[in-house]
This record gives structure tokens, sequence and C-alpha cells, in this order.
């Protein structure tokens, strides 16, 4: 099962209930009142959970040549491709152009390192 969040906003409307003091003496209504507020509590949480939880399909990444690969500054640490002409890549090093073996690459903030 896969979580995406549909909006944060959706996340900051379900909040702990404020659950009924219990009287000195049981009372049958206390009981009601008290399964009722959780009740519509869990509703609510099962409700987003629903909306939360998919079956998602991850995008593929972009296909790119070494040398049309974007800039690995601008792009940010962290920022994930796919290159089609890699020369021996070996995990971790910088992708070198030249080949053609296809290989994932991210952006360390300054090289697309293989990986």
């Amino acid at each position: 099962m896969s979580f995406i969040v549909v909006a944060s906003s959706e996340l900051n409307q379900v909040a702990a209930p404020n659950l009924p003091l219990a009287p000195d003496d049981y009372t049958p209504q206390y009981a009601d009142q008290l399964n009722n507020v959780l009740r519509l509590y869990f509703n609510r949480l099962d409700a987003l959970l629903t909306k939360l939880s998919a079956n998602t399909v991850i995008p593929p990444l972009s296909n790119y040549t070494v040398a049309t690969l974007p800039s690995a500054v601008t792009s940010g640490v962290g920022a994930r491709s796919f290159v089609t002409d890699a020369l021996a890549p070996s995990f971790g090093s910088t992708v070198v152009t030249g080949g053609a073996v296809a290989t994932p690459v991210y952006s360390d903030g300054t090289n697309w390192k293989v990986g």
C-alpha cells in the first residue's frame, strides 16, 4: 500500500476528540455519548486514510543522454533521472557519456551520480 497526501489541510482537519467527562456514577447515556464521539472520530480517520491510500503508479523517470541532462546544481540535491548513454557506470561515480548503458542517476547538488 502506498500513501499520497491529497492536501495537507485535510490532515489538519482530523484532531483528537474532546471526550465527555465521566460522571461519578455509570450511566448508559454517558457510554452512548462516548461511543458516538469515538465513532465519529474513527469514521473521520477511516475516510482520510481511504483518500490517502492508493495503489499509485510511480511515473517513469525522464530519459536523457548525459549531454542533455539538466544542470545538477539547478536540479538540486536528490533529483533523479535516467540516462541512456552512460560509459561503464559504477554506483556513486559521476556519470560519463560515450557508452550505451542505461542507468538511473541522481544529483548530489554538483554532479549527476550513478545510482
